[in-house]
C-alpha cells in the first residue's frame, strides 16, 4: 500500500471580520499563495441553497427511480460529485459554491435514494452507489468527475470508484466513515444507530421524525451539536443554518436513506479497496469523535494510494469546513507544506 499521514493545522477556519463577512483563512493553495477573494459573506450559504432549491434537477436511473441533484459552482468548470452524509442532502453541497465558482469547479451534489426528492431504494448496498451517480453524471453530460464524500458520503464515493473506475479522477473522503474491520471502537451514536436500523426500524424512523418536526420549529443547534465537539471550531451562523435546512430537507419525504445506510455502515462493505484504482485523499480533523481518526489511518492503509491530511483541532463539521477550499483546488494537490505525523 501506498498511504501517507500529515498532521497540519490549517488555523481557524472562519474568521468575522469588520464588515460583518466570515474570512476563510483555510483557504490558501497549496503553493501557499492566497486566493482571490475567498470569503464566506454571512448570506452566501443560505442564498446558495435558495439557488439549489429552483434549480434542481431530476435523473432517472435504470429502474426508474428519480434522482434529485443540485449544481454549485463554476457550470463551466472541473466537475465534481458532492456526496453528503447520513443523514443529508443536495443542500450541504451550498457550502461549495462561492469557493467553487472562484476555483473553475462545478459542482453536482445529489441526494442519494431515500433522502430529499430522490426515490427511497430500501434494499440497495454500498456497490450499488454506481446504479445511482452514473444516471447524474449522465444527465450532467459529464464523462468523469472528481468525486468527495463527506461523512457517510465517503463510503459511498470509494465503492463508486471500485465499481466505477473509468468514471471517477480522484476521490477525496472528509471524516468519511470506515468499515468496521478498521474500527478499533464505535462510537456509541453509531452503534446505536446501526442496532435500531437492523432490529427497530420503524421506531429509528419515527425518531427521526421526531427530530425533523423539532428542528424544522426551532432552530439548527440539535443538528449542529451532533458534529461538533466543545472545543471544535465555532460554527458561523449562516453555516448553523444551512445544516439545519440540509437535515429538515434530508428528511421531508422519507427516513429511509438513514435507516438504510445506517445498516450499511454497522457492516461490512461488501466493496472491494484494492480496485479502488484512484488516488485517495481523506480529511480527519483530530477531534472527530462521530469518525475517530484511528479508523481513517487504517482505512488509508489499505487503500491502493491513500492519503490522509490530519486536520489539528477539527471536529467532524470543522472537516468539512476547513478543507474545503484544498479539496476544491484543481491540481488536487494537498497543502505542501504539511509536516509531522499525527497520532490517535
Amino acid at each position: 500500500m501506498n498511504a501517507s499521514v500529515t498532521a497540519y493545522d490549517f488555523g481557524d477556519t472562519f474568521l468575522p471580520d469588520g464588515d460583518g463577512r466570515f474570512t476563510d483563512a483555510d483557504s490558501r493553495l497549496p503553493d501557499g499563495s492566497a486566493p482571490a477573494d475567498d470569503t464566506l459573506h454571512a448570506d452566501d450559504a443560505l442564498h446558495a441553497v435558495t439557488r439549489a432549491d429552483a434549480t434542481t434537477r431530476t435523473a432517472t436511473d435504470a429502474d426508474g427511480r428519480r434522482v434529485a441533484y443540485a449544481e454549485y459552482g463554476d457550470p463551466d468548470g472541473t466537475p465534481l460529485l458532492f456526496l453528503h452524509g447520513t443523514p443529508g442532502s443536495r443542500l450541504l453541497g451550498a457550502l461549495y459554491d462561492r469557493t467553487a465558482r472562484r476555483r473553475g469547479v462545478r459542482v453536482l451534489a445529489p441526494d442519494r435514494p431515500g433522502y430529499g426528492a430522490s426515490t427511497p431504494w430500501p434494499t440497495r448496498s454500498l456497490v450499488d452507489a454506481g446504479a445511482f451517480l452514473v444516471p447524474v453524471l449522465d444527465d450532467a453530460g459529464v464523462d468523469r468527475a472528481r468525486v468527495v464524500g463527506f461523512s457517510g458520503g465517503g463510503p459511498h464515493a470509494l465503492a463508486f470508484a471500485a465499481t466505477h473506475g473509468g468514471r471517477v479522477t480522484t476521490v477525496d473522503a472528509v471524516g468519511g466513515a470506515v468499515p468496521p474491520a478498521v474500527q478499533s471502537t464505535t462510537p456509541t451514536v453509531q452503534r446505536l444507530l446501526g442496532t435500531m436500523a437492523s432490529r427497530t426500524p420503524r421506531l429509528l424512523g419515527a425518531m427521526l421524525r421526531g427530530q425533523r418536526w423539532v428542528v424544522e420549529r426551532t432552530d439548527a443547534s440539535a443538528v449542529v451539536s451532533q458534529y461538533t465537539s466543545a472545543d471544535g471550531d465555532p460554527v458561523p451562523e449562516p453555516v448553523a443554518e444551512l445544516v439545519g435546512r440540509d437535515f429538515v430537507e434530508a428528511l421531508a419525504r422519507s427516513r429511509s436513506g438513514v435507516v438504510v445506510e445506517s445498516r450499511l455502515h454497522a457492516a461490512e462493505w461488501g466493496s472491494d479497496l484494492d480496485r479502488v484504482s484512484a488516488p485517495v485523499r481523506l480529511w480527519h480533523g483530530d477531534r472527530d469523535t462521530n469518525v475517530p481518526v484511528g479508523g481513517a489511518r487504517r482505512l488509508a492503509d489499505r487503500l491502493p494510494d491513500g492519503r490522509l491530511t490530519v486536520l489539528d483541532g477539527a471536529d467532524h463539521l470543522g472537516s468539512l469546513l476547513r478543507s474545503r477550499a484544498h479539496v476544491l483546488d484543481r491540481d488536487g494537490d494537498q497543502p505542501s507544506d504539511s509536516t509531522g505525523t499525527g497520532d490517535g
